[in-house]
């Protein structure tokens, strides 16, 4: 635990000693905005409530997530300090675990940094405050799985660019599988059971059932479940590459 909590520390540390850091969280705030006031009509709607900010955020995170998990192990082999890493008595679940939630962390402050949408929709009306809450929560969920996906394929090459643009595509097909165009992409090859079981694992069908307030525990055993297998995965590969 001292381990994975010494690696989040200088991680997280190590996100705001660069100005990319700041980049990405006023990169993250400015399309926020834009897809809550402009795409998302908020004002035009009438309605005191957050929905067109967190509807968009499966496509958000899509773009941005990739971005800021594709560092996370590519740049330790671009540069060879993940061999000095192995030889630490680090074992490699700790130290995957603590690059994880030093994003993690890192995309909540970003996330965190959106309060005063809040505030607003609460001076304009009379909003659900709970449904928000659970938006929020679902909306952190869903970016640990992205981050998960990302750290693991991120662990795969040394190459930033491969690792974003992978991580780009493995997170779009779990965007797209709830999506009527993808469900009838692939209706007329495959049964309908299994039609839905992959349409089940939608990031944005899941997120919206949290949006409308309904915090349902398979949804949050999905994220966090699925984060925990490709973080698995991820430890493996480490694994595998200590022992050679």
């Amino acid at each position: 635990m001292n381990n994975t909590l010494a690696i989040f520390r200088r991680e997280l540390k190590g996100y705001f000693a660069t100005p990319v850091a700041y980049v990405f969280i006023v990169i993250f705030l400015l399309l926020a905005g834009i897809f809550t006031f402009y795409t998302g009509r908020f004002y035009e709607r009438g309605i005191a409530d957050l929905e067109p900010f967190f509807m968009f955020h499966p496509w958000l995170y899509l773009f941005l997530i990739p971005a800021l998990s594709m560092r996370l192990w590519a740049e330790e082999r671009k540069t060879g300090t993940i061999e000095l890493l192995m030889t630490l008595p680090v074992t490699p679940g700790q130290a995957v675990l603590g690059k994880f939630f030093a994003a993690w962390a890192f995309t909540s402050i970003a996330l965190a940094l959106t309060f005063p949408l809040w505030i607003t929709v609460n001076y304009l009306g009379d909003p659900d405050n709970g449904v928000i809450v659970a938006s929020y929560l679902g909306s952190l969920l869903m970016a640990g799985a992205y981050l998960a996906i990302g750290s693991c394929i991120s662990a795969m090459t040394k190459n930033q660019v491969i690792a974003f643009v992978v991580t780009l595509v493995v997170c779009l097909m779990f965007v797209v599988t709830g999506l009527f165009v993808g469900v009838a992409a692939i209706r007329d090859f495959l049964p309908e059971p299994v039609t839905q079981f992959l349409a089940s694992l939608s990031f944005d069908n899941r997120f919206r059932d949290i949006m409308r307030g309904v915090l349902d525990i398979r949804d949050i055993v999905y994220f966090v479940s699925l984060a925990g297998c490709w973080l698995f995965a991820n430890a493996l590969i480490l694994d595998i590459e200590k022992s050679q």
